[in-house]
């Protein structure tokens, strides 16, 4: 009879699940708040509709394009260093056999095994390279093998949610005069913060209202300060 887990539980959720939400959130983050900072200090300067909405859309088109090749690029580099990993260690099981073994055996003795059990088990795993693979990769350098980063979908993720991310700051600016849009559209990504970071615990199952202030006043402050920034510069240079 098969056993019934609960797909609710975090862990029996599919191996790449905590790399898709860390994406997810990320992009979704950098993209409220990157736009936020920028066409806030744009419209503040210019009261063009037409100037903050071209940049807006700019900053979202380049940054989710970067953010995106950022993704796919170190998340490559992560999972080559993995594989090199593993392939030195089947490089070892193979020409190291007995040292190997010896290895493994303190480790599972140093994990509280009994000693004729943890014996056993090393000697079981020895008699199998892809299992002693398996076995080392776990205990030895801390990877799943069958959980290696998937860069690809990993960019993926970061763009759309970039995008969507992005996109929330700039809404009013479409419809209403820019001195109208300029506290609503604060207001509105202030919220997407909130909920954004309330969201991620359905799977961290911390306190929604601890999280979602979290997310709210580290991406609040992030924003004030670019729009800060670009401000003192605007200053500046017309001096």
């Amino acid at each position: 009879m098969p056993i019934e887990h609960n797909p609710k539980y975090v862990h029996h959720q599919s191996p790449g699940f905590a790399a898709t939400v860390r994406e997810v959130v990320f992009g979704m983050e950098d993209g409220m708040v990157s736009t936020l900072g920028a066409i806030t200090g744009i419209a503040s300067a210019t009261q063009d509709r037409f100037t903050v909405v071209l940049a807006g859309l700019v900053v979202v088109a380049v940054e989710s394009i970067a953010m995106a090749v950022g993704s796919f690029l170190s998340s490559k580099s992560e999972r080559e260093i993995d594989e090199e990993k593993l392939r030195e260690e089947r490089t070892e099981i193979e020409k190291f056999p007995k040292e190997e073994h010896e290895e493994l055996l303190e480790m599972f003795k140093h994990d509280g095994w009994p000693a004729d059990l943890a014996k056993k088990m090393a000697e079981t795993a020895s008699q199998n390279n892809e299992l002693m693979l398996k076995e080392m990769a776990y205990r030895e350098l801390a990877i799943a093998p069958e959980a290696l980063g998937r860069p690809a979908l990993n960019a993926v993720y970061m763009f759309f949610s970039y995008i969507v991310g992005g996109a929330i700051p700039i809404v009013f600016y479409l419809f209403l005069p820019v001195r109208g849009a300029i506290l609503p559209s604060i207001a509105i990504t202030f919220v997407g913060l909130f909920a954004l970071g309330a969201g991620t615990t359905k799977f961290s199952k911390r306190p929604w209202w601890r999280a979602g202030l979290e997310m709210l006043i580290l991406g609040g402050a992030a924003a004030f300060v670019g729009y800060a920034v670009g401000q003192a510069v605007d200053v500046w240079l017309r001096k």
